[in-house]
């Protein structure tokens, strides 16, 4: 029978296993990681180049992650790839989020500063999708290549923002263009719109993005 006096050391131990990913997650850096790693699997040369920090900070960042037990590896050659450990820490950093922007005014304060004025037309996802049925859009994905080939809408053309003025003559011009990137914090789709609208194309974004879009079980290409 169990000695009754362990309970609170047991209790105890039990919420400090649970605190060990609320300390994982306590770390900007960490928390751009997770976002990065929702797209697909990078090596941590990758990650540390797009969070912008050195390569030891990543790989220490990337240590805390996981031993939580948030991220998982696989090694390829001497480089070593990291991958979320699954779909439920990907929910988790989107309701992370939701929770922020709901109860922490800086956050709609932050994401204004990042994303800039309120000032490109979107579309939600089920909009999108009746759209691509019609066939009366074209949709780009914005993001890095190595993002999209790890998994895009279908039928969406790999056009990364940094591309994008030098391509416009490859989008059809009697289109509508509707452009996406990560997810709904990703300033990226908002600069396409805006760039394709100053060249006097008709475009639009979709509300959020990949997060979101895989979060809600819909189709993958790949």
């Amino acid at each position: 029978m169990e000695d009754v006096t362990d309970g609170p050391a047991n209790k105890a131990a039990l919420f400090e296993a649970f605190a060990q990913v609320g300390k994982a997650l306590a770390s900007g850096k960490r928390l751009e990681m997770i976002d990065v790693l929702a797209q697909g699997e990078r090596s941590v040369e990758v990650l540390a180049t797009t969070v912008g920090i050195g390569l030891t900070t990543a790989s220490n960042n990337l240590q805390v992650l996981k031993q939580a037990g948030l991220v998982a590896t696989r090694r390829e050659g001497t480089k070593v790839f990291y991958r979320l450990a699954g779909a439920d820490v990907m929910a988790l950093w989107a309701q992370l989020r939701e929770v922020a922007s709901g109860h922490l005014a800086g956050v709609d304060r932050a994401r204004a500063a990042y994303l800039g004025p309120d000032d490109t037309e979107q579309l939600t996802r089920d909009e999108l999708l009746r759209r691509i049925e019609q066939g009366d859009v074209t949709v780009i994905d914005v993001r890095p290549r190595e993002e999209y080939d790890a998994g895009h809408i279908p039928g969406a053309l790999s056009v990364p923002l940094h591309e994008l003025a030098d391509r416009l003559a490859d989008l059809p011009a009697d289109s509508t263009v509707v452009a996406y990137c990560r997810g709904s914090y990703c300033v990226l789709a908002h600069d396409a719109v805006r760039t394709l609208l100053a060249n006097g194309r008709t475009a639009v974004r979709l509300a959020d993005g990949m997060l979101e879009w895989k979060l809600a079980d819909l189709p993958l290409a790949r």
